[in-house]
């Protein structure tokens, strides 16, 4: 494996695993459970997690972009259809917008979270269903649909794990008050 190989590589399991362990940290460290001084530091630490995570994302993107395309949109583009042609038989290579789409919203995120933890935190639970959800499904295409082996084994025990750890907020009524 090259250096380009291995940043790229490693920056998406910094983002995967930033949003994996905020989320956990945020929906298993909850009020209730701790006092408010505790509460808040934990809700400091996933805050920070978040924020490594998303600049992993940006990091793996740059390293795509330089590594891969020699930061052609077009090399970009070409080789997002013909990976999506490859696994769907769909000639496609709108994924690169929807990738970007996603890095975008997340950066949106950090700054909403860094702009007020209270109105981040009650935000419609709408929004906060429908973001995690789209968290969940770029995980899965990623890891799942568009990898083999080992990648795909871990990708799919990750969306498991996230899934479960949503359910069980969303049933025990956390979700209306998490990220």
């Amino acid at each position: 494996m090259n250096r380009g190989e291995f940043l790229t590589r490693i920056t998406i399991w910094i983002a995967l695993g930033g949003y994996a362990l905020s989320v956990a940290i945020t929906l298993l460290g909850r009020e209730s459970r701790m006092r408010k001084r505790d509460f808040l530091v934990w809700q400091a630490r996933a805050r920070w997690i978040w924020t490594i995570g998303c600049a992993a994302l940006f990091a793996h993107t740059i390293c795509a972009l330089h590594f891969y395309h020699a930061w052609s949109q077009v090399s970009a583009y070409r080789e997002t259809a013909r990976q999506t042609a490859e696994v769907t038989g769909l000639d496609w290579g709108g994924g690169l917008l929807i990738n970007y789409a996603f890095l975008a919203a997340w950066i949106a995120d950090v700054f909403w979270w860094w702009r007020g933890l209270e109105a981040y935190r009650r935000r419609h639970r709408l929004i906060t269903a429908f973001w995690h959800g789209f968290f969940i499904f770029m995980i899965f295409n990623a890891t799942v649909v568009f990898e083999t082996g080992l990648v795909r084994a871990i990708g799919a025990g990750l969306c498991l794990l996230l899934l479960a750890l949503w359910l069980w907020s969303f049933r025990n009524g956390r979700l209306a008050a998490s990220r």
